[in-house]
């Protein structure tokens, strides 16, 4: 029996198995969905540290802001701080959290930079182990507040 295209329908049968040829799709998407995927979640992970490091480093700048000189303050009424003093009460205050970061004391303004690293969860499987985020903060002590600043 003929059949069209001068083929038996056993050799016919092969020209049109499929059989193996979708794997490849299917594994090129799945890598696909699992970088996505790792994308959300460990973005969104980073950037919950990033905020908790801008918190972290808002409350150090805060601590070291409150190292007033007094003896100023009682004299003339000035408010300045005590640079040494005000960079010990960041650092102490970042020791107590467990974080890392810098301290810096420029006239009355104390600014806290934190450095924190998140682990990732899904983007370890492509080699990408943890995240670097920062967050600075700063602060400046301030006398008789009676409206928030604008």
């Amino acid at each position: 029996m003929r059949t069209p295209y001068g083929l038996s329908p056993r050799l016919r049968g092969l020209a049109h198995d499929e059989n193996g040829q979708v794997t490849p799709f299917v594994v090129i998407l799945a890598l696909a969905i699992v970088m996505f995927a790792g994308l959300v979640l460990d973005g969104g992970l980073a950037l919950a540290a990033k905020v908790r490091a801008m918190g972290e480093a808002q409350e150090a700048a805060r601590s070291g802001a409150q190292a007033l000189d007094l003896a100023a303050y009682r004299d003339s009424s000035t408010v300045r701080l005590v640079p040494g003093q005000a960079r010990t009460l960041a650092q102490t205050y970042l020791a107590t959290t467990g974080d890392t970061g810098t301290v810096t004391v420029a006239g009355d303004t104390v600014t806290v930079t934190v450095t924190a690293h998140q682990n990732t969860q899904l983007l370890g499987l492509l080699g990408l182990d943890s995240l670097t985020v920062t967050g600075t903060g700063s602060a400046h002590p301030a006398r008789g507040i009676t409206t928030p600043e604008p």
